[in-house]
């Protein structure tokens, strides 16, 4: 299939850089359905780490977390023959690009951003960093330097891809056309809940379920998972909207006539948690076995992981080079020497 247009999308490696199931259904799942139909961009965003992770021991970590995310890609089913995997700070020049992008944004409106202060609830931040205030600045730097048509993200980053849509507008009404404005893609899940029934899954709440977690993790993670607090007893009729175990259900077990029965019977209280838990168990894990497989070959391979970032921030440098000097060509400055 031809191109159609070009992707850009990557995860912070933070938390170990260990992806999890909310990853899954939040990117990582469009990003292994479009690697075929467009130029696909994946980029391991370590400046991005920096801005609720900056002490010394977190930046030792980052070379692991890196190849963390980097198996995560792979082991999903991400082909580096077709998708272009880098770190962002092996492309430097996105840095001046969002020195450039900070000017034409208000501090009002990045406050505005409502992942800003989640992010500062969730690291026990109270006074942001500059670097952290202007998080989706840098981003927006991120998507525009290779000019990205459609960013997949998860429901909750939505609102970043409006502030680079609104970047990429001020500066082609003030010099002229040079960036797209990118649009959102959001996954068929939009935002999966956490095990504890929390409205988000994140590494940092320590309410994940990973890619990588062995079946007996697994096992035990679902069947310690929120359900209907309502529910004493089985032959209570339960809630499934808005159930945790539910929503896994929808998004990971391909056997829909089970799950629609389990509905039925949990709605009338004809079947306990642990059944439908136990069912969720198998299902999961017959999910994650072949992610948990290819993340296994990949892990034995180090060496691997390095000559993917390699070869992708090889590919991406004449590309940002060359945005960036179209920009500063625009607005007057000049292209770099």
């Amino acid at each position: 299939m031809s191109k159609k247009g070009r992707i850009l999308t990557g995860d912070r490696p933070t938390g170990g850089g260990k992806p999890h199931l909310g990853h899954y259904v939040g990117s990582f799942a469009n990003r292994v359905r479009l690697q075929d139909e467009y130029e696909l961009f994946l980029l391991v965003a370590d400046y991005h780490a920096l801005t609720t992770h900056p002490s010394r021991e977190d930046v030792a970590g980052l070379r692991d977390s890196v190849r963390q995310i980097v198996m995560g890609y792979l082991a999903v089913g991400i082909d580096p023959e077709k998708a272009t995997i880098y770190r962002q700070s092996d492309v430097p020049t996105v840095a001046e690009l969002t020195l450039l992008f900070t000017m034409l944004v208000t501090v009002a409106r990045v406050e505005r951003v409502p992942t800003l202060k989640e992010k500062m609830a969730e690291s026990g931040i109270e006074n942001p960093s500059l670097g952290l205030l202007s998080y989706p600045v840098l981003q927006a730097a991120d998507i525009l330097h290779v000019k990205a048509d459609l960013v997949p993200v998860g429901k909750d980053q939505e609102s970043h891809i409006e502030v680079t849509r609104e970047i990429a507008r001020r500066f082609n009404t003030l010099y002229g056309e040079v960036f797209p404005e990118p649009q959102a893609l959001i996954g068929e899940v939009p935002t999966l809940m956490g095990i504890d029934g929390r409205a988000k899954m994140g590494k940092s709440l320590g309410n994940a379920i990973y890619l990588m977690d062995d079946p007996e993790t697994v096992r035990q993670k679902v069947m310690s998972m929120y359900t209907d607090p309502k529910r004493i007893h089985a032959h209570i009729p339960g809630t499934v909207e808005g159930n945790p175990v539910f929503q896994y259900h929808d998004a990971f077990n391909p056997d829909k006539a089970e799950v629609e029965d389990l509905k039925e019977r949990y709605r009338t209280g004809r079947v306990g948690d642990v059944e439908v838990k136990k069912k969720l168990v198998k299902a999961l894990n017959a999910f994650l076995e072949p992610i948990r497989e290819r993340y296994a070959y990949y892990s034995a391979r180090p060496a691997l992981i390095d000559d993917i970032l390699a070869a992708g921030a090889d590919k991406v440098r004449p590309i940002s080079k060359a945005t960036l000097d179209e920009a500063r060509e625009a607005m007057g400055l000049g292209a770099l020497r």
